[in-house]
């Protein structure tokens, strides 16, 4: 007898506009609530990286992990168009999918602008968010110029290195972490030249969207929101831009009136894999305590976050 994937199930949802994306689902325990757990990648990552998380969280409740368009076993974006409102709407394809909801959606990275802006379209069917060291357009510094020649460069070295088949060598960490399954699924799947391509489309349109979130900010209402800033710097980060970065956060907890920040002390940006008990212990606080979550609680501003 086979054994079953330390992810769940497989499944595939159809968008709007005809193609697959997959999914994997760990039905939770037999005394769930109704919310469903779903997880949302930063870029170029895919459903892999939350095995850790997942696996914790699914002791609680019904969970979902799945893979964006052109990433992991979904299939490719046709039109190109892989703005951030494309990607928010196929979120919310994969949620109707899923069901009425409602939904506490975890988003890492560039998934924090993703499950906000899908939160803000039907807000309704939305039970909590939690952000896992997001992008924020509160951080100025993610519009200098030059941010986007770094990310240009790193584009052509990852493509390189995916030519080369040597790319998955820069993330052993993460798949060291992972369950062997789940490791194996990301290294056949994450580091491959179309990988990187379908990261690279995205991450042209960063800026952009960025500029769209300030313009017409996702309304949450009275969405609980609880964002964890890492406070490690990754290689190549400045102090100043940890920083920055955690200072963008404790303003987005600011705008949400049942809003919490929580530190990671343990953590790079790679939080899902570096602490993932952080992300899984926020998301049973919205799973066992939702009468509790209203409270605006801080566990502690940037300026405490300790940097090494």
């Amino acid at each position: 007898m086979q054994r079953q994937h330390s992810q769940g199930t497989p499944g595939s949802a159809r968008t709007r506009d005809g193609r697959e994306l997959f999914f994997m689902e760990q039905a939770g325990p037999a005394d769930a609530g109704p919310v469903t757990v779903v997880f949302e990648s930063g870029l170029a990552a895919t459903r892999s990286y939350w095995a850790l998380v997942q696996r914790d969280v699914a002791r609680s409740a019904r969970t979902v992990v799945y893979d964006r368009s052109g990433l992991g076993r979904s299939a490719p974006d046709p039109s190109g168009a892989r703005d951030l409102r494309r990607l928010a709407d196929d979120l919310g394809d994969l949620l109707d999918h899923l069901g009425p909801g409602p939904f506490v959606l975890v988003g890492h990275s560039w998934g924090g602008p993703v499950v906000r802006l899908a939160a803000a379209n039907r807000p309704g069917r939305i039970a909590g968010l939690v952000l896992a060291d997001p992008t924020d357009e509160a951080c100025e510094l993610l519009f200098d110029q030059s941010i986007r020649r770094l990310e240009k460069s790193r584009l052509r070295i990852a493509l390189l290195l995916a030519r080369l088949k040597v790319f998955g060598l820069l993330f052993r960490k993460v798949t060291a972490a992972l369950p062997p399954d789940a490791a194996a699924d990301m290294r056949a799947e994450a580091f491959t030249v179309a990988a990187v391509r379908a990261m690279g489309v995205e991450q042209e349109r960063i800026e952009a969207d960025l500029r769209y979130l300030l313009e017409r900010p996702p309304a949450l209402g009275d969405i609980p929101l609880t964002v964890i800033s890492a406070t490690l710097r990754t290689p190549g980060m400045s102090a100043k831009a940890r920083e920055s970065i955690n200072a963008s956060h404790a303003h987005r907890v600011r705008q949400s009136s049942h809003g919490r920040h929580v530190l990671a002390r343990r953590a790079d940006h790679m939080v899902p894999t570096s602490e993932p008990e952080v992300i899984a212990a926020e998301v049973r606080r919205l799973l066992t305590a939702p009468e509790a979550a209203p409270e605006t609680a801080t566990e502690a501003g940037p300026e405490a976050a300790p940097e090494r």
